[in-house]
């Protein structure tokens, strides 16, 4: 069948006019920030690579403290080309984060959360939120020394939480320490749970990016757009091939290790840390003294990551002039102070990780 028939067929049954009219008629703003908007379609396509790669790791992959150590050996050792399958879903996995907190910090410095769009900003955290939960999820599914303790570490922190955190605390390990149950729940967290939530978040911020378009920055004055169809479509796919060029890259050069299969029963490694994108939060807690007026420093500590957290979702109702098309510095300048203390502790955990 010709694409003209199949495109016939399909009109004949189903009303693609709207959506045909829609891509035809769609623009995208056209200055010199211009180069942020593919960073959403980046991490987009990011995630995409994670399903995929997931999805073949799972035929193989068996979620119980007994196996999924072997399992994953399995994978790198005796599957054809399962060493790079894995190294991809690992790589695009940090790659998907990274690319989602740029995608962020360039949605809060052009201001692009200003009205109507303080619900996409909304969802557009609640994604990285959510990016960041894959992360700490699978980071345990191999079952190695490195994933036990480092999630033994991090299921500890969240028991400090008052009221809710032994609870969570215990929800998390299906216990009282990590074993067999917590690695099975967070394998169901890591392939049913998170990706159900996460393909309704995403669906309903790209549902919202088509129905208001994109942004354009208040610095900017002239109003120059440019087709999304093909221009701007042809742009995203030439970024994707070098995504993609640079996830094979990385994962061929560097490709994912498996360390030693975790023994529950053994002494702590030296110089513990969780992934990279949590790696400023641990730092934080370990910079806390011990009590502060009487209450302990990790309970400040992590209440006041939360309290950071909540203030990032609700950054459009903060910025009020930015509600009525002016910039004020001050929510700037908090901005740009919160960001270099993620990068500055992130940096400064990576140095006295090499140099204790």
């Amino acid at each position: 069948m010709s694409s003209k028939r199949l495109r016939d067929f399909l009109c004949a049954r189903y009303e693609l006019g709207a959506l045909k009219a829609m891509v035809s008629h769609k623009t995208v703003p056209h200055h010199r920030h211009s180069f942020w908007y593919y960073w959403g379609g980046v991490t987009l396509l990011l995630i995409g690579i994670q399903i995929a790669s997931g999805v073949l790791l799972l035929l193989y992959y068996r979620p119980s403290a007994q196996e999924a150590f072997a399992s994953v050996r399995f994978i790198m050792t005796k599957v054809q080309f399962g060493w790079l399958v894995r190294s991809v879903h690992a790589w695009a996995a940090n790659l998907a984060i990274f690319s989602a907190m740029v995608h962020l910090a360039s949605v809060f410095f052009l201001k692009a959360y200003r009205p109507p769009r303080e619900l996409t900003w909304v969802t557009g955290v609640c994604l990285l939120f959510l990016l960041m939960g894959f992360g700490f999820t699978g980071y345990l599914l191999p079952w190695n020394t490195l994933a036990f303790f480092a999630t033994k570490v991090g299921t500890e922190i969240a028991g400090i939480v008052p009221g809710v955190g032994p609870v969570m605390q215990v929800f998390l390990r299906g216990g009282s320490d990590v074993g067999d149950v917590t690695l099975t729940r967070f394998f169901w967290l890591h392939i049913m749970i998170l990706p159900l939530g996460l393909m309704g978040l995403m669906g309903l911020h790209v549902l919202m990016v088509q129905l208001q378009g994109m942004s354009q920055p208040l610095s900017v004055r002239e109003e120059r757009t440019i087709p999304f169809f093909p221009n701007f479509f042809l742009r995203d796919l030439v970024a994707w091939a070098m995504v993609l060029g640079v996830v094979l890259s990385v994962s061929v050069y560097w490709p994912a290790t498996l360390g030693e299969q975790a023994d529950p029963f053994g002494p702590t490694p030296a110089g513990i840390e969780p992934e990279w994108y949590f790696l400023w939060m641990f730092q934080t807690l370990k910079l806390f003294p011990g009590h502060i007026l009487g209450i302990e420093g990790e309970l400040i500590a992590v209440g006041l990551t939360g309290v950071a957290g909540l203030a990032l979702m609700l950054v459009p109702w903060w910025d009020r002039p930015a509600r009525e098309g002016k910039s004020h510095w001050l929510v700037t300048v908090a901005g740009i102070i919160g960001l270099a203390y993620v990068i500055g502790m992130t940096g400064y955990a990576v140095w006295i990780g090499r140099h204790p």
